[in-house]
C-alpha cells in the first residue's frame, strides 16, 4: 500500500529530472530516486518520509560504488587514429572488449558525441572472461579538419559509464569547379 501512494510522486519527480537533463544526468538521478525509494519503502516510518521531502530530487554526488560483483571492461584500446581520410568517407572501427570481472557486463547504452558518430554494441550479456565488440561508424560528410569523437558507454560496471574515442583528420572536399568562390 505504501508503494503505491509513492508512485505518482516519484513519476513526477522522474517527469521533471527527464525534461531537464542529459541521458547521463538522467539515469543517475533515476537511480538515486529508486535507491531513496526502496529505502523509504523498508523503513515506512514516517520521520523517513519527511526527510526524503526536505533532500533535493539530484544531487552533484560521486557515484557510490554497489556491493557484490561487478563487471570490468578491458578494452584492447580506447582510442582509434582513422588517420587522414576524405571529406564524405564513412569509416568504421571495432573496438575489442574483454569482462574481465565477476558478473555478466550488459550494456544499456552507447551514444555518439554528434550524430556523424553512431554505435552498435551487443544487446546481450557479456559473461565473465568473454569477449566483446562495439562497432562504432564515422560519417565525414561536412566535418572537414580535426574531428575528435567520443562515444559513452552506459553499463553496469563501477563506474557505469565508459567512454572510447575515434580521431581523423578530414581532408575538406575540394569545392566544385562551377561553383562561384
Amino acid at each position: 500500500m505504501k508503494s503505491i501512494k509513492m508512485i505518482p510522486a516519484f513519476a513526477a519527480l522522474m517527469a521533471m529530472i527527464i525534461t531537464g537533463c542529459s541521458n547521463a544526468d538522467v539515469e543517475s538521478r533515476i537511480a538515486r530516486l529508486e535507491g531513496r525509494v526502496a529505502e523509504l519503502e523498508g523503513s515506512g516510518t514516517a520521520s523517513a518520509r519527511s526527510a526524503s521531502t526536505t533532500q533535493p530530487a539530484a544531487t552533484n554526488q560521486p557515484e557510490t560504488k554497489p556491493e557484490g560483483p561487478l563487471p570490468v571492461f578491458a578494452f584492447s584500446e580506447e582510442l582509434h587514429d582513422f588517420g587522414t581520410i576524405n571529406e564524405g568517407d564513412e569509416v568504421e572501427h571495432v573496438f575489442e572488449f574483454t569482462n574481465t570481472g565477476d558478473a555478466p557486463l550488459i550494456i544499456s547504452s552507447a551514444t555518439g558525441s554528434c550524430g556523424c558518430t553512431v554505435p552498435e554494441w551487443p544487446k546481450e550479456p557479456i559473461g565473465v572472461g568473454e569477449k566483446g565488440e562495439i562497432k562504432v561508424k564515422f560519417n565525414s560528410r561536412k566535418k572537414p579538419g580535426i574531428q575528435n569523437k567520443t562515444v559513452t558507454i552506459t553499463s553496469n560496471t563501477y563506474p557505469k559509464q565508459q567512454r572510447i574515442k575515434i580521431k581523423a583528420n578530414v581532408t575538406p572536399a575540394p569545392k566544385d569547379a562551377d561553383s562561384p568562390s
